[in-house]
C-alpha cells in the first residue's frame, strides 16, 4: 500500500505522517524510516519483498526522496510494486509540481496535500524589479520574504526567468512590437540593461535554468540552490 503526504506546510505534513505511523505502531506494525542519509541503492526493492519474523505487514516512511537523485529514482521505479505490496509505504514530501505528482497519483491509495494558509499575498514582481536593478541584497531579502509567505521556489524562479527573458528581448530588439512585448515592461527592461555586463544576462539565464533542473532532478535542494544563485548574482 502506498500513501503520499506532501505540501509547503512541512510542519503539518510531518505531523500527519507522525500521527499515521503512531496509528500503525499501535496496530502492531513495525515502522522504519528511510531518508537520504540512510538510503542505499536497492533498499526499496528489498523492502517491497521483505518479510517480518512473524509475517506481519511492515511500514516504511520515505522521507523526502526528492532530496537525493538516486533515492528519488528508486522511489519512482518502485511505485507500482509499493502500491500492491502488503507493506505500508508512506512518502513524505515538500511541495510537488504537477509532473512530479502525476506518478504518485496513479499508484497511491492516499495522496494528500497540505498548504500553508495564505497570509498577505507576496508581490512576486518585486523580485523581478530587484533583479532588473541588480540589487543583490534586496533580492536576497525579498527571497526570504517570499519563502515566509509560502511562495514555492518554482514560483520565484518563474518570475526571475520572465524578467531575464524580458531583458534578453530588450537587448536584441529596437521596439516593444519587435520583441512581442507591451510598451511598459519593454521600456523598463531597456532602461535596466546598463546594469548588466555583456553576456551577463545570458549567463544568469543559463545558471537559473540549471538551478531549476538540478532541483527537480534531485541533484540539489532547490531552495538552497536558488539562494546560492542570488548570492552569486
Amino acid at each position: 500500500m502506498l500513501e503520499v503526504y506532501y505540501g509547503n506546510d512541512t510542519e503539518l505534513v510531518r505531523r500527519t505522517v507522525h500521527e499515521r505511523t503512531t496509528s500503525l505502531k499501535k496496530a502492531g506494525v513495525e515502522v522504519s524510516t528511510i531518508e537520504k542519509d540512510t538510503f542505499v541503492p536497492g533498499i526499496l526493492t528489498d523492502a517491497v519483498g521483505a518479510t517480518s519474523l512473524f509475517g506481519e505487514a511492515l511500514g516504511y516512511v520515505l522521507d523526502t526522496p526528492s532530496d537525493a537523485a538516486e533515492f528519488n529514482a528508486e522511489v519512482t521505479a518502485q511505485l507500482e510494486a509499493m502500491a500492491v505490496s502488503p507493506h505500508v509505504f508512506i512518502v513524505l514530501e515538500g511541495p510537488l509540481l504537477a509532473a512530479a505528482k502525476k506518478p504518485f497519483a496513479k499508484h497511491a491509495e492516499t495522496i494528500e496535500e497540505y498548504k500553508k494558509a495564505a497570509a498577505g499575498r507576496f508581490n512576486t514582481f518585486s523580485l523581478a524589479e530587484a533583479l532588473a536593478g541588480k540589487q543583490k541584497k534586496q533580492l536576497w531579502l525579498l527571497l526570504q520574504e517570499a519563502r515566509l509567505s509560502g511562495a514555492a521556489a518554482e514560483e520565484v524562479i518563474g518570475i526571475l526567468w520572465w524578467q531575464l527573458k524580458s531583458l534578453r528581448l530588450a537587448a536584441f530588439t529596437t521596439s516593444a512590437a519587435e520583441a512581442g512585448m507591451k510598451d511598459f515592461p519593454y521600456n523598463k527592461a531597456k532602461r535596466s540593461l546598463p546594469n548588466f555586463k555583456d553576456g551577463e544576462i545570458e549567463s544568469l539565464s543559463r545558471s537559473l535554468l540549471v538551478v531549476y533542473h538540478d532541483g527537480h532532478g534531485g541533484k540539489r535542494n532547490i531552495d538552497d540552490a536558488l539562494e546560492e544563485w542570488v548570492l552569486k548574482m
